[in-house]
């Protein structure tokens, strides 16, 4: 781990922040357009039940069910709306960390910066990660897709949303040697609640590639 964090590499961060928030400023109103045809009750139903299939259900549903309208009862669109709230909690993670970054004391303690400085670099690839999995899903829909193309499509998009989660799980490997504090706890308490959203989302796309069909 490097001894400290030279400036320059202090202004790269904040920079990379504002760049994905910038480029991904409304994440979730390009999927949940409502559906007048279907009733949000019957859209909630369907949210519950495939919810049922994730680590944190609870969560699931209610981060998930105001867009029943939207997400109707197909399983593309439910993991489309899922990944979306996953990648708004990662970027509002990551603007999180790089406000510590310029802010927190560390006191000398080189490892606690270090540490911070990775879970910052790991949160940003989680966040790519999500946008590339979303910008494959997207492609996932077009007509006249076949099985053959839809499978090797979806794993394509199980393969990022999974290295998400990976890059998320590793953002606080580093805390490890660092003595607990008030910033190693709220940092390993916000990236655990970000991961729970990415697990589900991950869930749910599984269950969209099990399903077969475009």
């Amino acid at each position: 781990m490097p001894a400290a964090m030279p400036g320059p590499l202090l202004l790269f961060t904040f920079s990379l922040t504002t760049f994905l928030l910038s480029s991904y400023s409304q994440p979730i109103l390009t999927v949940a357009s409502p559906a007048p045809a279907v009733s949000q009750s019957s859209g909630a139903d369907y949210i519950r039940s495939s919810c049922g299939a994730t680590l944190y259900p609870k969560i699931c549903y209610t981060s998930l069910s105001r867009y029943a309208s939207a997400v109707q009862q197909s399983p593309g669109r439910l993991a489309r709306v899922a990944i979306n709230v996953s990648l708004s909690k990662a970027l509002r993670m990551t603007a999180y960390l790089s406000n510590l970054t310029r802010q927190a004391d560390f006191g000398g303690d080189h490892r606690a910066e270090a540490a911070l400085q990775d879970c910052f670099s790991n949160m940003g690839d989680a966040v790519d990660e999500m946008r590339g999995s979303l910008k494959q899903l997207w492609q996932v829909g077009a007509a006249g897709l076949s099985t053959d193309s839809f499978q090797f499509q979806m794993s394509n998009v199980q393969t990022w949303m999974s290295a998400a989660l990976t890059d998320e799980e590793t953002c606080t490997d580093g805390f490890e040697d660092v003595a607990d504090g008030a910033v190693k706890t709220e940092v390993c308490d916000r990236a655990a609640d970000a991961k729970k959203f990415t697990s589900n989302a991950l869930a749910l796309v599984n269950a969209y590639a099990a399903a077969g069909t475009p």
